[in-house]
C-alpha cells in the first residue's frame, strides 16, 4: 500500500511539473469613468516552460486583446498582438507603455475596489492550451503600479 501511494504521489508530482505552471504577480486593472468605454489590464507573468499568452477572456468586456505600445517617430501607438513569449523563468511584465491587456465594450464602469474575473490562456511548446483564473482588483485612475 505504501508502494502504491508513494508511486501515485511521484506521478502526481510529475504530472504538475509537466504543466505550463505560469504565475501572476500583482494583477490589477486601472478604473474608469462612468461613461468610459476602454481601460487596462496589467500584472508580470513568469512561466516555469517557455510558452506563450495568447488569450484573455473576461465577462467584463466585450473585447478583450493583448497588446503592445511602441514609439514610431515621435509618436506612440497601440496595436493588437497575436500573443506574448513568455521565456522559462523570465518576468514578463505587462505594464503602461509597453506590453498589456485592453479590455473593449466594457459591460459596465471599472470602480476602485471591484474584483473583475479574468482568464489568461496559455499555450506551451506542444501548443497544448491551458487557463489561469484570477480574480483581479480594480486600482484607482492615479494608481502607480510598485517597479
Amino acid at each position: 500500500m505504501k508502494k502504491q501511494f508513494f508511486a501515485l504521489a511521484v506521478s502526481c508530482a510529475f504530472a504538475a511539473s509537466a504543466a505550463a505552471q505560469v504565475s501572476v504577480r500583482e494583477p490589477w486593472i486601472r478604473a474608469t469613468v462612468p461613461a468610459g468605454q476602454a481601460t487596462g489590464a496589467f500584472m508580470q507573468l513568469v512561466s516555469a516552460q517557455d510558452a506563450r499568452l495568447v488569450e484573455v477572456r473576461t465577462p467584463a468586456a466585450g473585447i478583450v486583446e493583448i497588446h503592445q505600445m511602441s514609439m514610431q517617430g515621435d509618436r506612440m501607438m497601440m496595436s493588437a498582438v497575436e500573443g506574448i513569449d513568455l521565456p522559462a523563468g523570465k518576468p514578463v511584465a505587462l505594464a503602461s507603455g509597453g506590453y498589456h491587456i485592453m479590455l473593449m465594450d466594457l459591460k459596465r464602469q471599472m470602480k476602485a475596489g471591484d474584483t473583475v474575473p479574468m482568464t489568461l490562456v496559455i499555450e506551451k511548446k506542444n501548443k497544448k492550451r491551458e487557463t489561469v483564473a484570477l480574480q483581479v482588483p480594480v486600482k484607482p485612475l492615479t494608481y502607480v503600479a510598485p517597479k
